[in-house]
């Protein structure tokens, strides 16, 4: 897996980490559709989403991958075939295939929101402006369309972001991001269920089913 794709995964986590956060209030129009995105998904339950990644440089379409996330609360569980990343709420674990290493830590928020599958919606709240876009239709179904910029003195990696969020639902379905070195990604939601019932212990890293993995304890 390319450091391209390496930094997709943790915005990606970042994303849906943020979802999963209490938003503050917000009289906007805009940033109160990220609020009803972010209590659609504290309230859904277990939340298992599969995506589909696409990075582009110069509209050349450079990496692409599938995976998966399941979600309970704070903790997540994202999967890809090159790569697996659990958070139970206080220590992340992110299993490398190609170098079958674990790098182990323990993020604070602040690092969740910076670095770290549904932060960024979280940062908008301070490192962000928020605005409603124009477009309606997704994939024929009704959308809200959220547009994020980074503001001028914000050092972001991101630094446009689009949100297709479902007006029924607010289940996000769609993220592009434009980010430093003029890379582009996209995010599709391609299948999304709710109400699971997932053991805290899913969320855990566990040595039986990686005996061969070199863990590299960060914290």
């Amino acid at each position: 897996m390319g450091k391209r794709m390496k930094r997709i995964l943790y915005l990606l986590v970042t994303i849906l980490f943020a979802l999963s956060l209490k938003a503050q209030t917000s009289q906007t129009e805009s940033r109160k559709i990220l609020d009803s995105a972010s209590a659609a998904i504290r309230t859904g339950g277990g939340i298992k989403a599969d995506f589909t990644v696409k990075v582009f440089g110069e509209d050349r379409l450079l990496e692409e991958m599938q995976g998966s996330i399941r979600l309970k609360e704070e903790k997540l569980l994202l999967k890809t075939d090159d790569a697996v990343i659990w958070f139970d709420g206080k220590t992340q674990w992110s299993y490398w295939a190609e170098t079958e290493e674990v790098n182990v830590t323990n993020p604070t928020t602040e690092e969740l929101q910076s670095i770290n599958p549904y932060v960024l919606l979280s940062a908008y709240q301070n490192g962000f402006e928020c605005q409603k876009g124009s477009k309606t239709q997704f994939q024929g179904k009704p959308v809200n369309e959220v547009l994020l910029t980074a503001i001028a003195d914000n050092r972001q990696d991101v630094l446009r972001a689009r949100l297709y969020i479902l007006k029924e639902t607010y289940q996000l379905v769609f993220i592009e991001m434009e980010q430093q070195g003029g890379n582009r990604s996209e995010i599709t939601v391609t299948g999304y269920q709710t109400k699971k019932n997932y053991d805290d212990a899913l969320f855990r890293f566990n040595k039986k089913e990686y005996p061969n993995a070199e863990i590299i304890d960060l914290r």
